[in-house]
């Protein structure tokens, strides 16, 4: 998954002018910071109430927060360098991308996670607090990155084995593909991203329906646990931009060339900055437990006991 915000803004033969480049900056850097500081709050309210820490479904919530913020904050800096230095070195280039990759195959794999604990609290309830444990749960997070690393990781291995030296100590404008560009490389890529699109939409789609079936019996925790799902699914389409941007991109170029940067800028705002505004409204406005520590914390109305 291309997680560069250089990789859907300004590419080599395509420039913004000085008044247009400085408009975009400030928007990504104002909804950026909105947003850190949304989760920011999300995670200190979560640190300080002992409840959260026993509820395996407000731990995958904050691992999905950290792990946003982790990867706004690594797409947000790599868009501003597009534009400030535009070339950085490899190794730097590097560092960066791995870890924005590394975060942002965790998103979808995090939301399918907590579509299942979803599914298991509403289809399975007597059997969850057996199933849904902390200590599994933190094994699932490990699972989730580990799965993460092993397919992003294979890449820089390749790279360092089939590139000389001087490659790693040269400047270049910071996007996968030209950090990570054999063609091999490309087509483990699009495997992955069709791997990903399949299981976890399925998966998705299998919890929803489950809980749908469920919900006809008119338990009112189903139905809320259904919108939920209808929530994880829309900010899973939006992730998933992400595996078809690639594809997109030669196609935008194709039909906008006067304003390619302009549909490109659009497409990072949808697919990189709107997918980590929606996890504060899943839980942080709609869920009553957390929306009262949260609220008292705003407030400044100190602890609840």
């Amino acid at each position: 998954m291309n997680t560069s915000s250089a990789n859907i803004t300004v590419v080599t033969s395509y420039r913004d002018s000085f008044v247009k480049a400085v408009a975009k900056n400030v928007t990504v850097v104002i909804l950026a910071i909105s947003i850190i500081y949304i989760n920011a709050n999300l995670i200190h309210t979560f640190r300080k109430h002992q409840i959260f820490f026993m509820n395996p479904r407000y731990i995958l919530f904050i691992h999905l927060v950290v792990n946003d913020m982790i990867q706004l904050t690594l797409t947000v800096l790599l868009f501003l360098l597009s534009y400030i230095i535009y070339k950085i070195n490899v190794s730097i280039c590097c560092v960066l991308m791995l870890i924005a990759l590394f975060t942002t195959e965790n998103t979808p794999l995090n939301l399918a996670c907590m579509a299942v604990e979803c599914y298991i609290a509403v289809c399975l309830p007597l059997r969850h607090s057996q199933i849904c444990t902390v200590r599994r749960t933190r094994m699932l997070i490990g699972l989730i990155w580990f799965v993460s690393v092993c397919s992003v990781l294979p890449d820089l291995f390749f790279t360092l084995a089939t590139e000389p030296l001087n490659f790693f100590k040269s400047q270049v404008f910071c996007v996968r593909e030209t950090i990570f560009m054999n063609p091999h490389l490309i087509r483990k890529r699009d495997f992955t991203y069709i791997a990903y699109l399949i299981v976890v939409c399925l998966t998705i789609a299998y919890t929803y329906f489950m809980i749908v079936f469920t919900a006809k019996s008119a338990k009112e925790g189903a139905k809320k646990a259904m919108n939920t799902i209808l929530l994880h699914g829309f900010q899973l389409l939006l992730c998933m931009g992400a595996y078809v941007t690639p594809l997109l991109t030669p196609a935008l170029k194709e039909w906008f060339p006067e304003n390619y940067t302009d549909s490109l800028f659009a497409c990072y705002i949808i697919v990189q900055i709107l997918p980590r505004s929606i996890s504060p409204i899943i839980y942080g406005v709609r869920d009553n437990t957390f929306r009262k520590y949260l609220r008292k914390q705003l407030l400044c109305k100190g602890n609840i006991q």
